[in-house]
């Protein structure tokens, strides 16, 4: 470029020089007054971009337009201003070399959601044009009426226009299976370690302890298949009047797999039944069952389908608990919209049309949900075989097979049913669930069983079984769910059955510290069997005052009046930036005499609330807290402290707390924590310190996620159901 500045810049004033000044008047005043033709184009002598003035570089498709040479781009694909996918794809220049057409396959535009019966159709269209047939490289216009491309070089993305009626009807989200990867093989780790050493100086149990706890969740990734095991160990060692242990233990071994045209999921070795109608059980064996994973985010859970009409073309948006959920553009007349993400509590919908004429009404559509409602046309399946597993040694492993099955249909009915089969156990279940638009949700379902309990005796039972849900968005007032069951007496479910006696319980022994003593737990009596089960949860929005919630169950047994009761309540009131909670907790179980009581207060006032909002304090994300608690039996703790996060990334966790604990079943004293939790780049660590009364103990404990891949091994964070690994180089 340097010499092409020198060289015009010589030859500039070397015309000047030679030129009279009359001269240069007069040819200025011609090329004024000159006539030029309407379709001139412009002209830029290449050379001047060379060094060597006898090179020339034809310039000439960027004169007539073009900004790029052909070529193969990797471009978003729109298609009606709705992306759908990142793809390579080639250009060519047109016949006029001003407009680069992009080479779009059939197969490639049917994934895109454009009906392969529309391209077969235009054949008569593309005949006019002399289009070959499945001409992967012709204008999209020639192959469809109307439809149009267009190619932003900047950025990169490629629009196509195609009219609604070769559209087939997509939800939101929707991407083509033949878009969808495996992934990569690969192998996987999840780690989690903690442990701790514990020194008790007490008169009646002094001595020092340490335990420590490894799991391990491993899997490997070959193709389709997924291969997921997890382990774990422990070890102890204590005082003298304990035995030490060192063991692993395996939890479960599963290899699974999609079934892509079905949209569901096979799965061979450890898992669990699904839970929706009956209990879920643990058991060996292999499992096949629909999967939402496989379906758009907008179809997942239960909506209701929204009918509106438009005069013409308008948008429709759609806000739930004041929030804009939906939009989208219809054209004139009737409208149907069925993808809307489902909300998990429901909530009524707000629908506006707004017309171009910029007029609007406005309708309400009543949403609350169950569990067991399905969107209208989706049918959810799950069907289970093998052996059922246990970590109770009181029980057996029988074989079993279960099935279940609902289907969504117009007008926003469920119907659903199942069954459970075993050689000692047999059920039947039948139901139907529906949204009642203003007045809530509710399901209905009943299952006979019939049983051969560890005595030998034979039992016939049903279980009726009803849910209800409302959300009043107008009040802030959300019943989440309401259920009542009730069950004969001779109605037992598939884990009674598994029982290899009629009643008992589990030993657990203490480990040798402070005061621990020997528990019994998994009390079960089948004298006893369930009759009636009662549950509810309510939570109420208080405005600017805060959230309160209240929830309550009850299970009563044949032969008894006792009953287990689970109740729970909190308050939560701001005062500006600082937080406030209380909360009450009551359970009594059927099997202990002893009832649980726990009252508890909090208090948070971050160190913002001093600072002002620029400060660039390294405690400005810091709070100050204080703690109550009262098991209203004399027995009260009190702590207060500080905790926060530091470092610029706010990757660093600490806590410092100092309290006392006085009377009731406890012993009293002073006591103090203080902990550090690092969450970087490569894993999470932690350590910390606490001290009460004559005990003291440090814990301490690391996790992460390791990944062993084709380019090596990588270290991160644990790792979740799905993964990216970037692969940069350079």
């Amino acid at each position: 470029m340097t010499a092409f500045r020198a060289a015009f810049k010589a030859y500039r004033m070397h015309q000047v020089l030679i030129m009279p000044r009359f001269a240069r008047l007069t040819i200025a005043l011609g090329l004024a007054t000159a006539v030029f033709p309407v379709d001139a184009e412009y002209y830029f002598n290449p050379r001047f971009l060379s060094n060597d003035l006898a090179e020339s570089v034809d310039l000439s498709a960027f004169t007539k337009g073009r900004e790029a040479p052909p070529g193969t781009y990797r471009v978003d694909i729109y298609l009606n201003d709705e992306f759908m996918t990142s793809r390579d794809i080639t250009f060519i220049a047109d016949d006029n070399n001003a407009e680069l057409i992009p080479c779009l396959s059939t197969d490639l535009l049917v994934s895109l959601g454009i009906k392969k019966s529309a391209l077969l159709d235009n054949k008569e269209h593309s005949a006019e044009k002399h289009v070959p047939d499945n001409s992967a490289c012709t204008p999209l216009q020639d192959r469809l009426a109307d439809a149009s491309t267009e190619f932003d070089v900047g950025q990169q993305h490629l629009s196509l226009s195609v009219p609604q009626i070769y559209v087939g009807r997509m939800a939101r989200g929707y991407v083509s299976p033949d878009l969808w990867e495996e992934g990569i093989n690969a192998g996987l780790l999840n780690y989690s370690f903690n442990g701790n050493s514990i020194n008790n100086r007490s008169n009646h149990n002094a001595g020092k302890s340490n335990y420590a706890y490894l799991n391990l969740q491993s899997g490997i990734n070959i193709g389709s298949w997924r291969l997921r095991d997890n382990s774990t160990w422990s070890y102890y060692s204590g005082s003298s009047n304990s035995s030490d242990s060192n063991k692993w233990q395996h939890i479960n071994t599963s290899a699974e797999r999609d079934i892509i045209p079905l949209r569901s999921r096979l799965t061979v070795g450890d898992s669990y039944t699904d839970g929706d109608i009956f209990d879920s059980v643990n058991f060996r064996g292999l499992k096949i069952n629909s999967t939402e994973a496989m379906l758009p985010d907008s179809q997942h859970g239960f909506a209701p389908v929204i009918h509106g009409i438009a005069r013409g073309t308008a948008q429709v948006s759609v806000k739930q608990n004041g929030y804009d959920v939906y939009q989208t553009t219809v054209p004139p007349g009737p409208f149907t919209i069925d993808d809307i993400n489902s909300a998990a509590n429901g909530g009524d919908l707000q629908v506006t049309i707004k017309e171009a004429d910029g007029s609007i009404q406005t309708l309400y559509v009543p949403y609350s949900s169950v569990p067991v409602l399905q969107r209208a046309g989706y049918t959810r399946y799950a069907l289970a075989m093998g052996e059922y597993r246990s970590g109770n040694n009181l029980q057996s492993s029988p074989k079993f097979i279960q099935g279940s099955l609902m289907h969504g249909l117009e007008g926003n009915w469920t119907p659903y049913g199942g069954m459970q089969i075993a050689e000692d156990y047999q059920a039947f279940n039948l139901g139907i669930g529906k949204d009642l638009g203003l007045f809530g949700a509710f399901s209905f379902d009943i299952t006979q069983a019939n049983t051969t309990l560890a005595d030998g005796t034979r039992h016939s039972g049903q279980s009726v079984k009803s849910v209800y849900s409302k959300s009043f968005y107008q009040t802030g007032t959300n019943i989440q769910v309401a259920g009542y069951r009730y069950s004969t007496q001779g109605f037992y479910n598939l884990s009674d059955s598994a029982y290899s006696r009629m009643s008992g319980y589990t030993v657990k022994p203490p480990t040798g510290d402070s005061n621990e003593q020997t528990q019994f737990i998994d009390y079960f009596n089948l004298f006893y069997s369930k009759r009636g089960q009662e549950q509810i949860s309510i939570s109420q929005q208080l405005g600017n005052y805060g959230t309160t919630f209240f929830s309550a169950s009850r299970q009563s047994y044949w032969n008894t009046s006792r009953s287990d009761q689970q109740i729970s309540f909190g308050l939560n009131v701001p005062f500006g930036d600082i937080t406030t909670s209380l909360n009450y907790s009551y359970s009594n179980n059927i099997w202990q005499n002893d009832r649980d009581h726990l009252l508890a207060f909090t208090l948070n006032v971050p160190f913002s609330h001093w600072m002002r909002t620029d400060s660039q304090s390294a405690f400005r994300n810091s709070n100050a807290s204080y703690s109550m608690s009262n098991d209203l039996k004399g027995g009260m703790t009190n702590l207060s402290g500080v905790y926060g996060t530091l470092l610029p990334d706010n990757n660093l966790n600490y806590s410092v707390q100092v309290g006392n604990t006085h009377g009731g079943n406890t012993s009293s004293g002073t006591s103090g924590y203080s902990s550090l939790n690092y969450r970087g780049a490569y894993g999470n660590t932690n350590v910390g310190y606490s001290r009460n009364g004559d005990s003291s103990q440090i814990y301490y404990g690391m996790s992460g996620g390791i990944i062993a891949h084709a380019d090596g091994i990588t270290f991160g964070q644990p790792l979740g159901d799905t993964m990216v690994l970037v692969k940069a180089p350079g």
